[in-house]
């Protein structure tokens, strides 16, 4: 699906962002997404494509459930090599992303107990928060 970027997925992505290189599997249904990594953090984002959208032309739900799992469990990589797991995943959602848009993410370790994390986390669209909510994270071994 992914593999015939369109003139916004290739060329129309805001400085510091590079392309996630995801070639295989769910991400790669989903993508193309992107992610900045500075000294704020890791944000990730995407910009709202046909094949991202509801009946409506906004991001489906899924996608934007989808992408702030990806976000929020960013948080807990220390590099990245770092591998986890969902565990939980709730979402308020506060407004759409239409299509063209740029959606971007990024979460915040806010507990940990072992190998477990919780995270606060934000998706927004220039100004206007998209989607709040929490979610609970388990680093694991990486799979050869």
């Amino acid at each position: 699906m992914t593999d015939d970027f369109t003139r916004s997925q290739s060329f129309d992505v805001p400085d510091g962002f590079e392309l996630l290189p995801w070639h295989r599997g769910f991400g790669r249904q989903v993508g193309p997404l992107f992610e900045k990594r500075d000294a704020t953090g890791l944000t990730r984002a995407f910009r709202v494509e046909e094949h991202h959208t509801n009946g409506m032309m906004n991001a489906h739900g899924g996608m934007m459930m989808t992408f702030a799992d990806m976000c929020w469990g960013g948080a807990v990589e220390k590099d990245e090599d770092t591998w986890w797991v969902t565990i939980r995943l709730l979402c308020d959602f506060l407004s759409g992303a239409k299509l063209g848009e740029w959606v971007e993410g990024s979460g915040k370790v806010v507990g940990r107990a072992d190998d477990v994390f919780t995270v606060e986390g934000r998706i927004w669209c220039g100004e206007r928060t998209l989607l709040t909510g929490t979610g609970v994270f388990k680093v694991i071994d990486r799979r050869s």
